[in-house]
């Protein structure tokens, strides 16, 4: 009962602290009547793109209800497959509410955050880092709530095994990986579409500001920060979060039971207590670098985990010295975490030499500009590779020297790095709500000097999504290899044979799916792309004065357009992601989809990482430039910096971060799907 009361007290302290920091921001001053105005206009565009989303969902998540709960009845039992479902449609709920309170916090900070940036640095950071803090509790706090009700429900409400209740708690992460997809390829098309097309338009054609009221791109360019960047990129970390807890519990309950199914909440619950209290590390620390506070607030977030951990597994019954073989995995797991980290902070701050080399670049021209931040995303995934395979072979041996199951160590160590995803979430949400008041900065007109605040916090939350993107890429790596473990379990493969054409063949299918997705993703936002970029052009033709601001553009339409266009075509690679492991099993096998699930992690983790870093270089070589390197706005080399950001757009927040959420999916549908399917075709 212990860690039931542990977890159930976090996870509700934490849903408590995410309403009181939405108090807090809902308290401060939202400006002008001209800035409610505008603010009122990005509330209105997001609620309606996840009102549709969540409508055009609701079908899938009914029709695989149905499916998951037949399939579990069959294989196990009526009672089995109800509460599979039931776990499957509550882990969709739990995603569809993190993600909406998430964006509600974000677009009710976002014009307060620019009210704020009139006083100054000091007075709007706290109001733009605590409303990303919002989602960042929330989610987390909702997530390990929902873990724990589950499995306590079922193992000791129903007298289940540990293995039968983690498999339904599995169910709950499906349904949280299923959504978290679908929301992020959505809102990542979305978010690319306006943002593509408002720059190539305003910028490019027409030399005006990105934010600039003129452009009738600029409302569906702020409502894609929220529902691509917040929505989305919360419903990812969601599922990359549950996975890793649960993928810790099923290892668990097969290699012993009892504490090694429990130890995983415990962790995850420290995790968010060391969350919680890190935030006041970040707005005690801020002088005159965001980004520096926001790394100090991750650091000291480490430090106490890493503390409280010690506590845990010391103190939790395991003999003689068998808890270090739980405690060095995990802390083996964070470290990559922190490693991975700091290398995406390296290739995409503003400070760095990579992004500054990047901006030089632009000066030759957009090819070379586009060759040398496409070269600098392909040396970034370097370290972190390194820093994987380190960490997976380090909580292996660790956890093998003191007699724990190797995988549980692999298992550990992914939701080691994920444990403070509290943290992580938080300085995510706080990127794109400072380019959101950038934005209503701009648009009412507030001065460069708020504006220059505004640019401030808007740089530091690019490196901040740079940084947290590394951490969720670097943590699906290890899960899904836990999630690989489990599966060879579930089918019994003992060893893989690579010398198999069946295993050779599942590993090419598998490697090919990761670029396929990318694809898919990058060719949607660019057909959106280009119907938006023809409206916006009708538009400055056809409305007399909107050159001039004397009248206003049709907003209406291109939210209109972003959001049609973003709905139809995020279901093709959603569909995919669950269909073709379903297939490799049925044609070639169980050993088959293991090979499929091995070499889709490996292209998975590579195009992840590369183009979430290259995407990250791009856009602040061009905010460098724009500072008044090299000739600053609207010289050549701005041009070509533009270009290069356009192209990086997609990268580093459509096809890269929806990567991690895929290979999640495909391992759990193996899970899912596989004993009922070798069961019908044997």
């Amino acid at each position: 009962m212990s860690w039931f009361v542990l977890a159930l007290t976090t996870g509700i302290g934490s849903i408590c602290l995410a309403l009181g920091l939405y108090a807090y921001v809902l308290r401060k001053d939202a400006g002008t009547e001209k800035m409610k105005q505008i603010a009122s206009a990005i509330k209105e565009g997001a609620l309606a793109y996840l009102r549709r989303q969540n409508r055009t969902l609701a079908v899938f998540v009914v029709i695989m209800a149905i499916i998951i709960g037949l399939v579990s009845g069959f294989l196990k039992n009526s009672s089995m497959g109800l509460s599979m479902a039931i776990a499957y449609v509550f882990g969709s709920i739990c995603t569809t509410i993190a993600a909406y309170l998430g964006m509600r916090a974000a677009i009710e900070t976002n014009v307060r955050v620019a009210s704020s940036a009139r006083k100054g640095l000091k007075a709007a950071f706290p109001v733009a880092f605590y409303g990303g803090a919002v989602m960042g509790m929330f989610v987390v706090g909702i997530s390990l709530l929902g873990i724990s009700l589950l499995f306590f429900i079922f193992k000791v409400g129903f007298g289940w095994s540990d293995s039968d209740a983690s498999t339904v708690v599995l169910g709950f992460s499906f349904g949280a990986s299923a959504l978290a997809l679908f929301a992020k390829a959505g809102g990542g098309i979305y978010t690319k579409t306006a943002d593509i097309s408002a720059d190539l338009v305003g910028k490019v054609e027409l030399g005006i500001p990105e934010d600039d009221p003129r452009n009738p791109a600029v409302i569906a360019d702020n409502v894609g920060d929220n529902v691509g960047d917040v929505a989305g990129m919360g419903a990812d970390l969601t599922d990359s979060y549950i996975a890793s807890v649960i993928a810790a519990m099923i290892i668990g309950s097969e290699t012993g039971g009892g504490v090694f199914t429990t130890m995983p909440i415990l962790i995850a619950a420290m995790g968010l207590f060391a969350s919680m209290l890190g935030l006041v590390f970040v707005t005690k620390t801020i002088k005159k670098s965001p980004g520096r506070a926001l790394n100090m607030g991750t650091f000291s977030t480490c430090f106490i985990f890493v503390f409280l951990l010690f506590l845990v597994t010391k103190l939790s019954g395991l003999d003689g010295s068998r808890w270090l073989g739980v405690f060095l995995p995990t802390v083996a797991g964070l470290g990559a975490g922190i490693a991975i980290g700091l290398t995406s902070d390296y290739f995409t701050s503003i400070e760095k030499k990579p992004t500054k080399q990047v901006a030089e670049a632009s000066v030759t021209g957009t090819a070379i500009n586009i060759l040398t931040g496409f070269s600098y995303g392909l040396v970034s995934i370097v370290p972190p590779i390194l820093c994987i395979s380190i960490a997976t072979i380090a909580s292996w041996y660790l956890a093998k020297a003191f007699g724990i199951d190797p995988f549980y160590g692999i298992a550990n160590a992914a939701l080691g790095m994920l444990s403070i995803v509290g943290m992580i979430i938080s300085a995510d949400a706080y990127g794109p709500i400072s380019d959101n008041a950038k934005g209503v900065a701009e648009q009412s007109g507030l001065g460069e000097d708020v504006i220059a605040v505004t640019d401030m916090l808007d740089a530091a939350g690019n490196t901040s999504k740079a940084i947290t993107k590394g951490f969720a890429i670097g943590s699906a790596a290890l899960t899904v290899l836990a999630l690989f473990a489990a599966y060879t379990h579930l089918v019994d493969i003992k060893s893989l044979e690579l010398i198999s054409p069946q295993v050779i063949a599942g590993i090419f299918i598998g490697a090919m799916m990761p670029p396929l997705l990318s694809a898919l993703l990058i060719l949607a936002v660019g057909r959106n792309s280009q119907r938006m970029v023809e409206e916006i052009r009708r538009q400055f033709r056809e409305i007399p004065g909107l050159i001039e601001g004397t009248s206003k553009p049709d907003y209406a339409k291109c939210v209109d357009i972003a959001t049609a266009g973003a709905l139809k075509e995020l279901i093709l690679p959603g569909v995919l992601s669950i269909v073709a492991p379903a297939l490799t099993l049925i044609f070639l096998g169980k050993e088959a989809l293991a090979g499929f699930l091995a070499g889709s992690i490996v292209t998975g983790i590579i195009f992840a990482l590369f183009m979430a870093n290259a995407g990250g270089s791009w856009d602040n070589a061009k905010k460098f430039i724009e500072e008044g390197h090299h000739g600053g706005k609207g010289s050549e080399a701005h041009k070509a910096a533009v270009v290069g950001d356009t192209v990086g757009d997609p990268f580093k927040d459509t096809a890269g971060p929806s990567l991690n959420t895929m290979i999640t999916v495909m391992s759990l549908v193996a899970e899912v799907f596989a004993p009922l399917i070798l069961l019908v075709i044997s």
